[in-house]
């Protein structure tokens, strides 16, 4: 049933069809109708009322879920007929039609739903319940129903009910027909699945009968069904792993014989590899309890290891290819990489590297090459997780990889450096300091004709690696022989060779803080290419100063300049790089960069705005990418802008209000991608301080600039699901008190931050309830210390936040003071 007259309500779901048609036409046709006839302020009511109701009441799931998207995403667009950078459109349109919104919406919430739908409603709702949308008083309904729905969760099948079904399952595990013996196996997980935990104790009984099934699938050679209900165990194993702790050893026996079995189709080992690894990670400590686990995890692993290179004894078409041509050429290869490292992560060096360094020392000297190339992998894969073990192994660990440098076998030659490299960064400073001498110049070795391009580009970037932690003085007496073999490479005819080696010297030169002229043409057809010499050429120049970098500033700016002039295309992958370029010019430059800020800003506030303006309609995978993509490149834009601010100070002036209004502020409330509110709320404190520098710290402007910043905090303090990001607003707020007069905070500020802070220690104090009751007899909170770690994190700052005020009120007169503890303790 609709509220909205029959010819609108027609009209738009004709539309809302449309828009879910797998016709690109017709779906772009209806795009362009919606943008152009029902988002004006005419009939943008009728819009959001039409998307409400067939959130809660369409046709089936797949409508509900979509219509609950597009509502959120046009009431939180901002109106056609703006009149403010913060307003939303769910917030500008009239009472009558948001009381209808409410109404629906709540009600929907209320009734039967999926899970998808209810969680996207949810969403919805929380977009309509914020201040400019549902001002105090007006939706007093709100928190009562939730109230009451979170105290009477309906179960979806009764006990007596369960205990009809289970004989149901148990026949259909036993029965002789494999078809219903899948049936029954992934029936159960997903009614498993829906049910509430207190009633799992009454299912388990099950497991064992439906664990008994995989052994009949593999006999009678039903590779897809058993890949099909591995699967599905993932998803069990993921909600309850405690419960099958008593069939722990059995079931690591049977998917070992499954992973390591090289003629069973390819879904059903790594299904079974990712069940083994699932446990891993979420219930460590079951797996260093089982003997068995760590054990087999490795002796699997590196079986797959092996798994190169299969008909190619030489590695000739592999080494025709790059890193990122060949990445799913080898899925078992890539698979057992990824399975040791997310195991040993979770279990650590004193669990694992002993099973593991029981095989690789053989293994490194074994006459068969894969299995050579195979231990120096595992050794890269297992090297961060075993750190605890290993990095007082160094000198032993290297004794096993150098001479793998000199092998015979590029593939061999390629995980020598592979493990170099990664070593270099689990290791990082210790390793630097104490075994430079020996890994840069088997590292330098490779930098050469005899080396085939796949060794070059992989010493190349292990170079990065160990370079990132060295000090110039480990650095210095290889420079020479390590530059002049990069520039060698840089005429090679492989692009991601000259891409690499571009990387490289940038890195290397920052590093050592010199370097040597770089004169080469490398052609500029290939945009990663154009891009990594923008980046090579500033870094270089950072790390040269500005003395050096002077003669030479002008003819790169002016190339430059016309490069950012010839990269009009929107995705252009130059855009980016050439921001961040820009950025280390100004700070090699400082104030005489200022003659440029004119040509360079622009450019980069347009790519700011234009990227918080997503396109509301695309395919699913297309619009997670082009979201991710947006978010970057706003982070991009707003860390520039704080390069800026930092290096002009005062002369940044005349930019910091259309940069804290347009682009920062709003950037509070991109909650497609959590890097770009935390790049924009650092990014205030700074164009604060240069208001503060240009005006004083008692000015009109920066009284002004200080009460936008403050209230958009405060609001973004309390609505913030992101506790990691709360620690990036408190240090913005710090910053910027400290560099405002004692009596800039106003009452009605202080009110307003002491409300979020109280709002935020009782988050906190949940937070650390919740972990103290988490851990039951089906689970294991495995993420318990990187929580705790985050809001102690938090509270040092939100203790910073209350000193830096009671300092500042205690500068103005003890009865501010005793205000802002009694709204604090009234809060």
């Amino acid at each position: 049933m609709t509220v909205l007259p029959d010819e609108y309500h027609s009209a738009l779901t004709q539309l809302l069809e449309n828009l879910l048609s797998t016709d690109n036409t017709i779906r772009a046709e209806a795009e362009k109708s919606l943008d152009q006839n029902w988002t004006s302020k005419d009939n943008v009511e009728l819009l959001l009322v039409f998307l409400a109701e067939q959130a809660c009441q369409g046709n089936n799931d797949t409508i509900r879920a979509f219509a609950s998207v597009m509502f959120r995403r046009m009431a939180i667009k901002s109106p056609k007929e703006l009149q403010s950078v913060t307003d939303r459109t769910i917030g500008v349109i009239g009472e009558p039609a948001r009381q209808q919104i409410r109404g629906i919406l709540l009600a929907g919430f209320t009734s039967p739903q999926s899970n998808q739908v209810r969680h996207k409603l949810s969403d919805a709702i929380s977009e309509v319940a914020k201040e400019d949308a549902s001002p105090a008083g007006t939706w007093n309904e709100l928190i009562p129903a939730l109230f009451e729905a979170t105290r009477n969760e309906t179960l979806l099948i009764d006990n007596s009910y369960i205990d009809e079904v289970l004989p149901v399952y148990n026949a259909g595990f036993e029965d002789a027909n494999d078809d219903v013996r899948i049936a029954a196996c992934t029936a159960f997980v997903a009614f498993f699945r829906k049910l509430p935990k207190n009633t799992w104790k009454l299912l388990s009984p099950l497991l064992p009968n439906l664990l008994n099934s995989l052994p009949r699938f593999l006999q009678n050679g039903q590779d897809h069904a058993l890949a099909s209900v591995l699967e599905a165990l993932i998803d069990l194993v993921e909600l309850a792993p405690k419960m099958f702790k008593d069939m722990f050893p059995t079931i690591i026996e049977f998917c070992s014989a499954v992973a390591k079995n090289k003629d069973l189709d390819l879904n059903s080992r790594m299904a079974a590899l990712e069940l083994l690894s699932t446990f891993a990670e979420v219930s460590p400590s079951m797996c260093k309890l089982t003997p068995t686990y760590t054990e087999q995890m490795v002796l699997i692993t590196l079986s797959m290891l092996t798994e190169v290179c299969i008909d190619d004894d030489d590695a000739a078409e592999w080494n025709n290819k790059d890193d990122s041509e060949d990445e799913d050429e080898e899925p078992e290869y890539g698979a057992a990489r990824q399975a040791l490292d997310r195991v040993a992560l979770k279990l650590n060096g004193q669990a694992l590297a002993g099973p593991l360094f029981q095989y690789l020392p053989a293994m490194v000297s074994s006459s068969n090459w894969r299995e050579r190339q195979a231990a120096l992998m595992a050794l890269s894969s297992a090297a961060e997780g075993c750190a605890d073990v290993l990095m007082n192994e160094i000198p032993k660990i290297l004794d096993m990889i150098l001479p793998s440098l000199e092998d015979e076998h590029p593939r061999v030659q390629y995980a020598g450096c592979n493990a170099l490299g990664q070593m270099s960064t689990d290791f990082a400073d210790v390793i630097q300091r104490t075994s430079g001498d020996r890994i840069l110049p088997a590292l330098i070795s490779k930098l050469t004709n005899k080396s085939v391009p796949r060794v070059q580009a992989h010493a190349a970037a292990a170079l990065v690696n160990f370079s990132e932690a060295a000090t110039k003085e480990v650095l210095e007496p290889y420079l020479d022989d390590l530059l002049n073999n990069l520039l060698i490479l840089l005429q090679s005819p492989k692009r991601y060779v000259q891409e690499q080696v571009l990387t490289t010297i940038a890195i290397i030169a920052d590093a050592a803080e010199k370097t040597k002229c770089l004169r080469t043409d490398v052609g500029a057809e290939n945009k990663l290419l154009k891009a990594k010499c923008i980046e090579c050429s500033t870094l270089i120049a950072l790390a040269v100063g500005k003395e050096k970098f002077a003669p030479h500033s002008q003819e790169l700016i002016q190339l430059f300049g016309h490069i950012q002039q010839s990269a009009t295309e929107d995705d252009d992958l130059v855009k980016s790089y050439l921001e961040q370029a820009w950025g280390r010019i100004c700070k090699i430059l400082g104030k005489d960069f200022l003659p440029y800020l004119p040509s360079v800003l622009p450019p980069l506030m347009l790519t700011a705005k234009a990227s918080q303006d997503i396109s509301l309609l695309e395919e699913e995978d297309a619009e997670e990418l082009k979201l991710n993509e947006n978010g970057m490149l706003l982070i991009y834009s707003v860390n520039g802008s704080v390069t800026y601010a930092v290096q002009l100070k005062e002369d940044f002036m005349p930019w910091v209000k259309e940069i804290a209004e347009e682009i920062a502020i709003p950037g509070l409330d991109f909650y497609l991608h959590d890097g770009v509110r935390g790049s924009a709320a650092l990014t205030l404190a700074s164009l604060l301080r240069c208001c503060v520098a240009a005006t004083g710290n008692n000015s009109t402007e920066a009284l002004t600039l200080w009460s936008k910043i403050c209230n958009k905090l405060s609001e973004s303090l309390c609505s913030e699901p992101v506790p990691e990001l709360l620690i990036a607003y408190y240090t913005t707020l710090v910053e910027s008190i400290n560099v405002l007069a004692p009596n800039a905070v106003s009452g009605t500020q202080l009110q307003a931050l002491s409300k979020a802070v109280n709002a935020n220690m009782i988050e906190i104090y949940n937070r650390i309830k919740e972990r103290d009751n988490a851990e039951d007899e089906y689970t294991e909170d495995v993420e318990e210390d990187e929580e705790e770690y985050t809001d102690e994190e938090l509270l040092d700052e939100i203790n910073k936040v209350i000193a830096v005020v009671l300092r500042m009120l205690n500068l103005i007169s003890l009865k501010h003071c005793k205000y802002w503890a009694l709204q604090f303790l009234h809060s």
